[in-house]
């Protein structure tokens, strides 16, 4: 799903608490009962050594079939037994039972051989909140974003009519192997308005997505360059960043510019491009500016790999600041 080792770490911790708890409860009501009815726990007991005993008669050998079937009509009627008592106390079987959130997997995660919903879910939702927690998701949405800002150039209005419907139709089409953007002009045009809007429709289809800026980023790499094996060494950011579904990579060019941090980004976009996972860039340079700052070599990788968007208009906060001067 590409979310990330911690994520996944995280979300199956969440289940296993919660497993825990659903027994702790389903044991302690157990006990309520077995002290107000102490002969349903000697039913229970001798249902459990009833079980035993088809493990032995197979052992054993003999007439195997005819011990079996003897065993059965005894189980039988020891559990009709222990319903009675349940009955007699106003309970039936299932409540006490865990009472597990995920019934098909019983809070494990898993069910017949594979990952159950329930932790694709909880993954999906924890990728929301993280990423929610560093931009505004819900708030960067395509139907939040208005045309009527760019009303007065025509051609700025044209031009990002046809990027928001570009946009709303990479996000339907989203897949892992989807094409890579590249969102390019001035600030305050809606860049990351929309590279948002493509993520939150990325993560309800159920895809990992990596949000963040190349100055955060750039911060992140640098640090782990020199606290390798450190605590978060597992879910390290150049991995992270490697292995999204969707990486998001905002604002390049405004990262603190050094040798490392350039190699590292080369690194990030060519690896991505070569496994066919997508990546969208936005940044206020121009091509030349991005040869000039980067190399030729990362330059050529965003012209030739990648769709490139070109967002034209007036920056959106400085209109609306007016709206409301």
């Amino acid at each position: 799903m590409g979310y990330g080792r911690k994520i996944y770490d995280e979300a199956c911790k969440k289940l296993e608490r919660s497993r825990r708890e659903a027994e702790s409860a389903a044991a302690r009501k157990a006990e309520d009962f077995y002290r107000l009815c102490p002969e349903a726990r000697e039913i229970k007991a001798q249902m459990g050594a009833n079980a035993c005993g088809a493990a032995r008669a197979v052992i054993q050998g003999g007439d195997v079939r005819k011990a079996l079937e003897g065993l059965r009509d005894k189980g039988l009627a020891l559990q009709r037994e222990y319903e009675r008592l349940l009955s007699s106390h106003g309970l039936s079987p299932a409540d006490l039972q865990p009472p597990y959130a995920c019934p098909r997997c019983k809070d494990t995660g898993f069910a017949d051989g594979h990952m159950c919903q329930c932790l694709k879910q909880m993954q999906r939702a924890m990728a929301f909140e993280a990423l929610s927690m560093n931009a505004p998701l819900e708030k960067s949405t395509f139907e939040r974003f208005s045309l009527d800002y760019y009303k007065s150039d025509p051609r700025a209005f044209r031009q990002m009519e046809n990027i928001l419907t570009a946009c709303k139709d990479y996000a339907a089409r989203f897949r892992s192997n989807s094409s890579s953007l590249l969102f390019r002009g001035p600030t305050g045009l809606g860049k990351t308005h929309l590279s948002l809007a493509i993520a939150g429709k990325a993560i309800e289809k159920g895809y990992g997505v990596v949000y963040g800026s190349a100055q955060s980023f750039a911060v992140a790499l640098e640090r782990e360059r020199f606290d390798r094996g450190g605590p978060d060494s597992p879910g390290d950011t150049n991995s992270q960043l490697v292995s999204c579904d969707l990486l998001i990579l905002d604002d390049l060019g405004t990262e603190f510019p050094s040798q490392y941090v350039n190699a590292a980004l080369y690194n990030i976009v060519n690896t991505r491009m070569l496994a066919g996972k997508p990546t969208i860039i936005s940044t206020n340079l121009s091509m030349q500016e991005l040869e000039q700052r980067y190399s030729q070599r990362f330059a050529s990788r965003l012209a030739g790999y990648y769709g490139m968007l070109e967002f034209l208009g007036t920056d959106v906060r400085f209109l609306r600041a007016q709206q409301y001067s």
